[in-house]
């Protein structure tokens, strides 16, 4: 009987067999610098062909919507991103201990405030909002604080004065509806929420490194993360602008009801930055103030590449559940306030 352990490694044989199994870790994994090199080679082989295909007058407004909509969103996805690392390796979790009501309740209107004093669009304020999370504050708060910020900081109030300049009132109907939905949208998270719907990346590795490596490092894995749900959220909104005919929206604007629920629906679609969707709202005059001020409510909060940055940032148990409820909370109360005004 023999009485070798069989839990035990077998011993090496000699021979090819030496060589058969390389070390752990030395496989040559191909990355997105080799990727990009292939497709630079690509373009530069079939270069004809590339400039026939995008020749096309379809694909022209594609590849400019999809580039506007990056151009116009990822400086302050960075900044968003910048400032998240900030808060997760600099600022002490005891700072909002103290900063917030220790009530959820309380900490949601402070945390929706805060936005005001922010001047950062939807895609910085997803992962401000992640971190903010990991720090211990309040699902609820950071969720207020996320719908908040991108709606009602000074940067947008400004450029929707100046994009209705004969009508003021626009400015307040915006900032107060916007405040509104983030509250609510806060206190109904208090009720309703739970805490397995949001699955964040995990981050237990950057509390072992150095501050300085573990803000790079943030940085580098929320660029990444949430960089590559905006490139998808900017391909669908560029896909509907192609697809979508203009004559409907003409049609449509004749229908109270049925404009603002187009507008609404074409603020998710469009997924304009909210520093620049004012002034795309002015241009639509054929429809009412009201059912642009749902426009300009609706698309800072839920359009296709914030949702994108949500699933990714909280998981999609969460966007299935938030994005719906935050579009329709949103539209009822612009439509109120919109009604009330004019």
């Amino acid at each position: 009987m023999s009485t070798t352990d069989p839990a035990a490694p077998a011993a090496p044989r000699s021979g090819a067999a030496d060589t058969a199994a390389p070390p752990p870790g030395r496989d040559r994994v191909v990355g997105s610098t080799e990727v990009l090199c292939v497709l630079l080679v690509l373009v530069g082989v079939l270069h004809r062909q590339v400039g026939s295909l995008v020749s096309d007058p379809r694909l022209q407004t594609w590849l400019t919507v999809f580039v506007s909509v990056l151009v116009q969103a990822m400086p302050f996805l960075v900044f968003g991103v910048a400032l998240s690392a900030v808060i997760a390796v600099f600022v002490p979790r005891s700072f909002w201990a103290r900063a917030l009501p220790r009530h959820p309740a309380l900490a949601v209107p402070v945390a929706g405030a805060a936005g005001v004093v922010l001047p950062g669009c939807e895609c910085g304020s997803v992962p401000i909002a992640g971190s903010l999370i990991r720090r211990g504050v309040t699902p609820a708060a950071a969720l207020a604080f996320l719908l908040a910020a991108p709606a009602i900081n000074p940067i947008v109030l400004t450029a929707t004065a100046v994009a209705f300049p004969r009508n003021p009132e626009m400015v307040v109907a915006r900032g107060g509806a916007s405040l509104v939905v983030a509250l609510a949208m806060g206190w109904l998270w208090l009720r309703l929420g739970r805490s397995e719907w949001i699955r964040l990346p995990h981050r237990a590795h950057l509390d072992t490194m150095p501050r300085a490596t573990a803000f790079w490092a943030a940085c580098r894995q929320d660029v990444v993360h949430a960089g590559g749900f905006l490139v998808l959220g900017a391909m669908a909104a560029a896909t509907i602008n192609v697809v979508v005919p203009q004559q409907a929206l003409h049609d449509l604007a004749a229908r109270p009801v049925l404009s603002v629920l187009a507008l609404a629906a074409l603020a998710v679609l469009l997924s304009i930055c909210s520093e620049a969707d004012a002034f795309v709202a002015a241009s639509l005059s054929q429809f009412s103030l009201t059912a642009r001020l749902t426009f300009l409510v609706v698309g800072p909060m839920v359009d296709l590449k914030l949702v994108s940055m949500q699933a990714g940032m909280f998981g999609r148990a969460f966007a299935l559940r938030f994005a719906p409820a935050t579009s329709l909370l949103a539209v009822l109360v612009a439509a109120v306030v919109g009604t009330v005004l004019w």
